[in-house]
Formats: C-alpha cells, sequence, structure tokens
C-alpha cells in the first residue's frame, strides 16, 4: 500500500486506515470478499466501507448491486443516511466474522442455525418482485421470467450482502473456509485446490513474503 496517504480512523477502532485501494477479492465467495472488506494485506488496515460512499463503491466493484441503483441511492440518499447504512453493514460483518472463525475448518452443524437467527432477520426484509423480459438470445421463446429487487431505501443495500452470507452457510463446505496463514493478514477465502493445500490469500502476496522469509531463515541457518 505505499504511496498511500493517511487516511481516517476505522469507527470505532482508533486504528488509522489507509486511503481506499481498489477492493479484494480473493475469497472464492462473495460472502468471504464481505469479510475481506476490512483488511489488513500488506502492512495497513484498510476499511473499504468506512462511510456510505465508501460502501456504495465497494458494492458496485463486488457487483452486488446494479450501477443505475447505485447512482439513484446515491443521488437521492442523505450522507447521514448513507453512513447509517454502512455502519450497520460494519456490525453485520463483524458479527459474521466471528461465525466464520468459530465454524471455519470444520462442517457446519444444525445446530448454528440458532446463531443464524440475526441473519434470517435481515433476509426477511428483502423485497423482490418478478417480471417478464425479452429473452437477450432471442430463440423460440421470446420471453424470460426475471427476478429484480427493488431498493427503496438505502438500507436495501444490506439485503444483497445478506444474501451472499446466506448462499455461503448454504452452499460452502465450512471445512474449505480458511484464513490466510501470512501475517498480519487478516483474509478469508475458501480452498478449492486440488487437496485443499491453499495457504495463502496470494501467492503474490503473502505466499511470496513467505518464500522471502524462509530463503532469509535458511540463509541465515547457513551462515551459523
Amino acid at each position: 500500500m505505499s504511496g498511500q496517504t493517511p487516511g481516517r480512523l476505522a469507527p470505532g477502532t482508533g486504528v488509522e486506515l489507509s486511503r481506499r485501494p481498489p477492493a479484494i477479492f480473493v475469497g472464492n465467495s462473495p460472502g468471504l470478499d464481505f469479510l475481506n472488506s476490512i483488511a489488513t494485506p500488506i502492512d495497513t488496515p484498510v476499511e473499504w466501507i468506512d462511510d456510505g460512499e465508501g460502501l456504495l463503491n465497494w458494492l458496485q466493484q463486488a457487483r452486488f448491486v446494479p450501477a443505475d441503483a447505485i447512482e439513484s441511492i446515491r443521488a437521492h440518499a442523505l450522507p447521514d443516511e448513507l453512513d447509517k447504512v454502512a455502519g450497520q453493514a460494519r456490525s453485520l460483518r463483524e458479527w459474521f466474522r466471528n461465525f466464520v472463525r468459530q465454524h471455519m475448518g470444520r462442517r457446519l452443524e444444525a445446530e448454528a442455525i440458532a446463531q443464524l437467527e440475526p441473519l434470517n432477520r435481515l433476509l426477511a426484509r428483502d423485497e423482490t418482485f418478478s417480471r417478464i423480459v425479452p429473452q437477450p438470445d432471442g430463440g423460440n421463446r421470446p420471453f424470460q421470467l426475471q427476478t429484480v429487487r427493488g431498493w427503496p431505501t438505502p438500507e436495501a443495500l444490506l439485503l444483497p450482502i445478506g444474501e451472499a452470507l446466506a448462499q455461503l452457510v448454504c452452499t460452502e463446505d465450512f471445512s474449505n473456509v480458511k484464513a490466510c496463514e501470512g501475517h498480519p493478514c487478516t483474509l478469508f477465502f475458501a480452498d478449492h485446490t486440488r487437496g485443499r493445500a491453499r495457504r495463502w490469500c496470494s501467492m503474490a502476496i503473502c505466499g511470496n513474503r513467505a518464500k522471502q522469509a524462509a530463503h532469509r531463515h535458511r540463509a541465515k541457518t547457513d551462515r551459523l
């Protein structure tokens, strides 16, 4: 993150964060990518959802919300409304981070459903509807049924996040969910490699740093 100018404090932490670089998507899961919206990929903590504008930018980069909906909400919402929703997103993220840390590395048990009640309450607020639209490629059937989410208030921005977390819970084997072994990296990922041998968020960052550290250790040992 060299060259980044000093940023504001992470809400509720007192930790100074760097200005936002492009978001990181290494989780192999949209739900885990959301957890990675605060991270220390190199040395400096980065908070991508530090305010309402940060939330909008992250959602757009993650393709959780259509660009036209982002622009409409940006144009009509009050700044404090978006900042409030960003705070709710951070709270949701930290609650789910605790859930993932508790259960990663092994299969989820049915008893975990009790812990997921806050997520079910969020999902119950969803407003979706179906509409008939043209088939993009024509063919024998000219129309298709499309499910569309409404965006009546800024709080609706939380709904695709909740859906991504729910998809993670329902479709991912938590035995494959890992935290990067790099220090001080805080990124999560779902390991879908053959043999489930992935250890790093990225070989280009933490994997390479670990190799360099191992090389320095061997060189030091050889000199003894």
